[in-house]
């Protein structure tokens, strides 16, 4: 165990070289950081945090960086994260409450996610499999052709188009609307399958192989896999981070290429709770040289997706987590009130 002065100094170095971009040395930190202590007692402390592997010299009489069990050690127990000032939270607010779907949601979090953190966003649409039935609307389009309209508790809007054998009246289908929603609203996705599934026998046998098909499309829309679907905003901002990079950027571009590998870095976070994957705790090597912050969002304290942020390794953690953590529950309240 590192004593609470050794831990101090490695705040201040990983502090410092976030800052600076520059690797920090003993005399200027205890010109930056009240320490207490002597450059030559600070330089002994590195040593010893060199040796336990918490920092590394990049080049010979250079200063020192944090290592990836820097970072780690740096987030587990000296950062706390930033809260945001109240014109911050303000501007989350107008910004995010100015949206008119789900889709809008999700591409405003997008790009202010990249602008707050000036990292690279991912977000995560809903996933359908968390959901519950907020309204089933049917809507007749001609005698044979309907229009199933399924909307979420998460706001989202699924829209299926159905043929029918056989006219069908306004009357039998504002009764199989109305008999409908009385089953399934508020239900999850899950449990809506056997709620429904002696509906045709209520109604007049002209009337059943309809029945039947509307229900048909309606499972089918339930058991979709469209929850794999998210959107990437702000990856130009890594550009400024070249040097941060060990040879070139590139592997990271790639990986951020593929919706699988970020599907997984994002699927890492617990419910609501805040994932902090640093440098080689990326599985994927292309991301080696990177952080990952994702959180999940949802109402009602249960997450239906992940958003998060990718960025270098040195970065500003506790302002990162911060943002990531406030616009997740900002979008969760519009989830909840839409």
């Amino acid at each position: 165990m590192l004593s609470e002065r050794r831990l101090e100094v490695l705040r201040a170095i990983v502090q410092d070289y976030v800052g600076t971009e520059e690797p920090v040395g003993s005399k200027a930190l205890t010109e930056r950081h009240r320490l207490g202590v002597s450059p030559a007692t600070v330089r002994n402390d590195m040593a010893v945090l060199e040796d336990e592997g918490y920092i590394a010299q990049p080049h010979t009489s250079a200063g020192r960086i944090p290592t990836d069990k820097g970072y780690r050690l740096f987030v587990d127990k000296l950062a706390g994260v930033k809260p945001l000032s109240t014109p911050e939270r303000r501007a989350i607010q107008n910004f995010l409450d100015g949206a008119v779907d789900l889709d809008d949601v999700v591409g405003r979090t997008v790009r202010l996610l990249a602008q707050l953190t000036r990292q690279v966003a991912v977000v995560q649409y809903p996933s359908l499999t968390r959901s519950t039935v907020r309204h089933v609307e049917l809507l007749s389009l001609a005698p044979a052709r309907l229009m199933l309209v399924l909307i979420t508790d998460t706001g989202r809007v699924e829209q299926r188009l159905i043929d029918c054998a056989s006219p069908f009246s306004e009357a039998s289908l504002a009764d199989l609307r109305a008999r409908l929603n009385s089953r399934v609203v508020g239900r999850r996705f899950t449990d809506v399958p056997p709620l429904v599934q002696d509906l045709p026998e209520s109604f007049e046998a002209e009337d059943r192989g309809t029945v039947s098909t509307v229900l048909s499309t309606l499972l089918e829309t339930l058991v979709e896999e469209a929850e794999e679907r998210l959107m990437i905003g702000g990856t130009a901002n890594l550009t400024r981070f070249g040097h941060d990079f060990p040879l070139t950027i590139r592997p990271v571009l790639e990986a951020l290429e593929e919706q699988v590998v970020l599907l997984k870095l994002l699927g890492e976070a617990n419910e609501s709770g805040m994932a902090v994957r640093i440098g080689h705790e990326n599985a994927y090597e292309g991301l080696n040289s990177t952080s990952v912050v994702s959180v999940g969002y949802g109402s009602g304290g249960e997450a239906v997706a992940k958003l998060g942020v990718v960025g270098p390794t040195r970065m500003d953690y506790p302002g990162t987590m911060g943002a990531v953590r406030a616009v997740a529950r900002y979008v969760g309240q519009i989830l909840a009130e839409s």
